[in-house]
């Protein structure tokens, strides 16, 4: 994710924090400091770190599930409203989702047990409305944060673990994709409910309602594209018709090109069909202003990803998130096709 840097690894799962969790943390120290003073701020940061420390374990449940069907979660973000936790894929075996879905909330649940049994029971719901009150109790306020995070994760509402656990039981009389599209429509009706709510002095809902209808479309979205690619390889969705370019011209020749041709991007490949890299739109002008149209493509290209023409084409479309195009090439090496999201897109919108 954009804007987020690692500070740590877990099993194989980087643990990242985006730039806005600062943003939180700050408010959190000036609310307090106005309040208390400096001891008030230092201890409200603390209460907040270790509140998204149990988050961390709350992902983390849902790593230790997913890898138990084989599935990676390459990283998991911190964000001001919670973690998100990347799954390599998600399983359609509607069983197999709703375990990995409510293992976080099990976290949770587990560490308001282990408070519990610190403090020799259940600490009263009073307390529980003293969370921000750094004078209250600490233990008592932690365990009805994880109370509240089990409570708030297990809403039907997409990208919340109940919205998956609707979505996995729905599976089990329809198909994933049209599952998918029905818990993510029950998750924006939620999220209407909690910006309407939000209107009544709470603003903090219209930001969570707001975080909650985006991820319902983007799930109901990405499912699409699914159910839409699935069985299609990277050959059913390349573009074969483009302008190549030898590593002997220079940018100015490329600049033509660009002028003269639709393209964007033109692969550089020698003069066995061989790609070595990608001369981007930006590449080209960067290059231009800075030394002039002299300047050799093969100075100014950047690599690109490759995949066989076999590639299943949701696996391929991947390396898409970080380049403008995905080099399809044969057994030789030969580039045989660019991969792009226009022609993507377009093939999608054709079988829709």
């Amino acid at each position: 994710m954009a804007w987020s840097f690692a500070i740590g690894s877990v099993r194989g799962t980087v643990i990242r924090i985006h730039v806005t969790f600062f943003l939180l943390l700050a408010w959190i120290g000036a609310m307090h400091a106005m309040r208390g003073g400096l001891a008030e701020a230092v201890a409200g940061i603390v209460f907040v770190a270790l509140v998204f420390g149990c988050v961390v374990l709350h992902e983390l449940g849902h790593a230790a599930a997913a890898r138990r069907y084989g599935i990676a979660t390459p990283d998991i973000t911190l964000l001001p409203i919670g973690g998100v936790a990347r799954l390599e894929s998600i399983p359609e075996e509607p069983w197999r989702e709703v375990f990995i879905a409510l293992a976080g909330p099990a976290v949770n649940v587990g560490i308001c047990l282990l408070i519990a049994l610190l403090l020799g029971g259940v600490p009263g719901p009073e307390e529980g409305l003293e969370v921000e009150d750094p004078t209250a109790g600490f233990l008592p306020r932690l365990f009805w944060v994880n109370a509240f995070l089990v409570l708030f994760n297990l809403l039907p509402a997409f990208p919340m673990d109940g919205g998956r656990v609707l979505r996995a039981l729905l599976a089990l009389r329809m198909g994933h994709a049209d599952a998918t599209e029905a818990a993510a429509r029950v998750g924006q009706g939620i999220a209407f409910l909690l910006g309407l709510a939000g209107l009544f002095g709470a603003p903090l809902l219209i930001f969570i309602a707001l975080f909650v209808y985006l991820g319902a479309a983007g799930e109901a979205a990405e499912a699409g594209f699914r159910a839409a690619t699935r069985g299609l390889t990277a050959e059913d969705a390349m573009e074969t018709r483009f302008e190549a370019l030898p590593p002997t011209a220079d940018v100015g020749a490329a600049a033509e090109a660009l002028l003269r041709t639709p393209q964007q991007d033109f692969p550089v490949v020698d003069g066995a069909g061989r790609l070595m890299g990608l001369l981007t739109r930006d590449a080209i002008i960067h290059a231009l202003r800075a030394a002039g149209p002299a300047t050799r493509v093969a100075d100014a290209m950047a690599p690109v990803p490759r995949v066989a023409p076999g590639a299943p084409l949701n696996e391929a479309v991947k390396g898409l998130s970080g380049a403008p195009a995905v080099a399809v090439e044969d057994g030789a090496g030969r580039l045989v096709g660019l991969l792009t999201a226009a022609n993507v897109a377009d093939l999608v919108a054709l079988r829709a």
